[in-house]
């Protein structure tokens, strides 16, 4: 069933909401939990889509899966494979399934992910983890529904050097090397602070990693982890949505459990574009505090960088900002796709397949379009709207309520897999909408 909202904007959103576990860790520690040879406990977990489907997944590999009030208790004494069918049935869209392959081919030597989906938004292959896989010593095969593994002779460490810092492929090798036997050394790395939260969960289990500089990580094999007890770390990508959503409708919004030490860049611009702020231990106050908003030059990139999901937010802000932004994007290269709304809604926004930025990208000289120019301010109007995909989705939420008129919005269940209760949490701060089930 999909769901659409009627949204009247033009009312700043005002008060306070709460994040809890980020998306881009919780799912990947569900998934450490099979390494385990005892129970593991997680708290702060959100209730979102791609919890769900993790929780699924463990069950159908024979995984005791309880939650109450945000703890999840994930039991993996009793792993067993699954039919190849039940995979794809619960895995949907979700490219969560390749994580599950290195803990699996350490429990049961062999494992099976499906035909992968996921967010419309780049390439985003999975080469990289098939590629990580094998130099641990699987074997991957093609099948008709999916891909198959095997370790009949199990996993051994290895040399693995990523071409660009993946965040899915270093979690792949964390989860893979950590259990391999012998040392693992990955250059190239990921440093996200949410792979750091994952590094250490591991280590809680018995895992030996060290992170070094210059984005290599060394992994020393251990026979046996066991369970670990954790509280997720706060989503930093729904917190700086809603700071963006603040500046875009001219509200004034609090966001309890966001984490200043984990969104240093995306602070630093919010104020540079004229945003206040108010950062306390339990939480941050974005607002709007008045006045011209300012222009921007913005480039994303891998962590310590701006941070690529911040950015669709953001471009809806810099829409009502005086003067000319400019948007590079550097991680994916189709992340742009959204814009097309904004523009109907009377936002001026030029897309460009230069490097519009300080430094040319991989993306440079292949024909995608990655830079975005934002010429500003510009009063945005109602439309219809068809959500393409997670961040872009939410950012036409961002762009309804700050527009004059009702909205038509279809297609929100995507927005199900990332933000929390989301309506419940528009609806509190003041948002004026109608929610149907088509």
């Amino acid at each position: 069933m999909s769901s659409a909202l009627h949204i009247t904007g033009g009312v700043p959103l005002s008060g306070q909401v709460t994040v809890r576990g980020a998306k881009n860790l919780v799912p990947k520690a569900m998934v450490a939990a099979l390494l385990g040879s005892t129970p593991s406990t997680l708290a702060n977990v959100p209730e979102i889509k791609d919890v769900e489907v993790v929780t699924n997944l463990l069950s159908l590999h024979g995984v005791q899966v309880s939650r109450t009030d945000g703890v999840l208790e994930l039991d993996p004494s009793a792993v067993t494979t699954a039919h190849h069918a039940d995979i794809d049935a619960h895995a949907g869209d979700s490219r969560i399934p390749i994580l599950l392959c290195g803990p699996l081919l350490h429990a049961l030597g062999e494992a099976f992910i499906p035909d992968l989906g996921g967010c419309r938004i780049g390439d985003r292959p999975i080469n990289y983890h098939l590629d990580v896989l094998r130099h641990f010593g699987a074997r991957v095969e093609k099948v008709e529904s999916g891909i198959r593994m095997s370790a009949p002779h199990g996993l051994t460490g290895a040399k693995v050097e990523l071409p660009y810092p993946s965040v899915g492929a270093t979690e792949q090798v964390l989860l893979t090397a950590t259990r391999a036997e012998g040392h693992t050394e990955l250059r190239g790395a990921a440093t996200e602070p949410e792979i750091m939260d994952l590094i250490a969960i591991l280590q809680k289990m018995g895992a030996i990693i060290t992170v070094q500089t210059d984005r290599v990580i060394r992994i020393e094999g251990v026979p046996e982890l066991t369970g670990y007890r954790h509280r997720a770390m706060p989503d930093r990508i729904e917190a700086a949505s809603w700071g963006s959503a603040a500046l875009a409708t001219g509200g004034d919004i609090f966001v309890a459990g966001a984490r200043q030490s984990d969104m240093m860049t995306y602070l630093n611009t919010f104020r540079k574009v004229g945003g206040g702020l108010d950062i306390g231990e339990d939480g941050i106050r974005f607002h709007h505090p008045g006045g011209d908003l300012n222009p921007l030059i913005v480039e994303t990139d891998v962590h310590p960088g701006f941070m690529t999901d911040w950015q669709q937010p953001l471009v809806v802000a810099l829409t009502q900002a005086s003067g000319v932004s400019i948007v590079h994007e550097t991680v994916y290269e189709n992340r742009f796709g959204f814009t097309g709304a904004l523009n109907r809604m009377g936002a001026t926004i030029q897309l460009h397949r230069e490097c519009l930025g300080s430094v040319p990208c991989r993306f440079g000289q292949r024909n995608f379009v990655h830079s975005a120019v934002i010429s500003g301010a510009t009063p945005l109007r109602a439309a219809e709207i068809n959500i393409p995909d997670l961040r872009g989705g939410f950012s036409h939420l961002i762009a309804a309520m700050a527009a004059e008129g009702t909205s038509h919005v279809t297609g929100v269940e995507l927005i199900k897999r990332g933000y929390e209760h989301f309506t419940d949490k528009l609806s509190g701060l003041g948002a004026s909408f109608d929610l149907d089930d088509e």
